[in-house]
């Protein structure tokens, strides 16, 4: 999946012509619980991965539906890079994501560090780093490391715990964010 894919026409082709009046006219969110509320929004997600050179900008969910063939293209997006293994991702993690994102006022794309990992990757990292959990949410598709660089790792944390919807945790040293759909909580400087 690249800039350049396309599904050919199909309601995300009808959406897509649509895409730019629409998101102009979006409102902006106070939290993920009213965006998850679904009360006629538009949802959209802007990411790029520079481990694969993919991008993806696209909206996924208008008035209360996700588009399936979009949410396909962030389950593959979302995959696990070094083994190309991907799972179901947990769309709560992708609108709080998303949420985040609308509440920084940014038109820059997310990078993506680390969506989903396969339980061989995370043990291969777990064995190199003490920071990676051994049930980490990465697995189950529920969570996201992500990266700005028009915003700070403070910034991204309080929009992301404005949500008040899932996992928090500031990695300045790193310069990322870990942001994923579990219990509420917060960690790291």
């Amino acid at each position: 999946m690249t800039k350049t894919s396309t599904l050919g026409v199909s309601r995300r082709g009808v959406l897509g012509i649509f895409a730019a009046s629409v998101v102009a006219a979006a409102p902006t969110y106070s939290n993920a619980f009213g965006l998850l509320r679904g009360a006629g929004d538009v949802r959209r997600i802007r990411m790029y991965s520079g481990r694969t050179g993919e991008s993806m900008d696209t909206i996924y969910w208008i008035e209360g539906e996700y588009i399936p063939e979009v949410i396909k293209e962030i389950n593959h997006f979302m995959r696990d890079w070094r083994s190309n293994d991907q799972i179901k991702y947990d769309l709560r993690a992708i609108d709080i994501m998303a949420a985040a994102h609308s509440l920084m006022d940014v038109s820059e794309p997310y990078m993506l560090l680390s969506g989903y990992r396969s339980p061989a990757t995370n043990a291969m990292l777990r064995s190199k780093s003490g920071g990676v959990a051994r049930n980490s949410l990465h697995m189950k598709g529920q969570a996201a490391d992500l990266r700005l660089k028009s915003r700070s790792v403070g910034q991204m944390a309080k929009a992301a715990e404005a949500c008040a919807s899932g996992g928090v945790g500031r990695y300045s040293r790193s310069n990322f964010v870990h942001m994923d759909c579990g219990p509420v909580r917060h960690w790291g400087g």
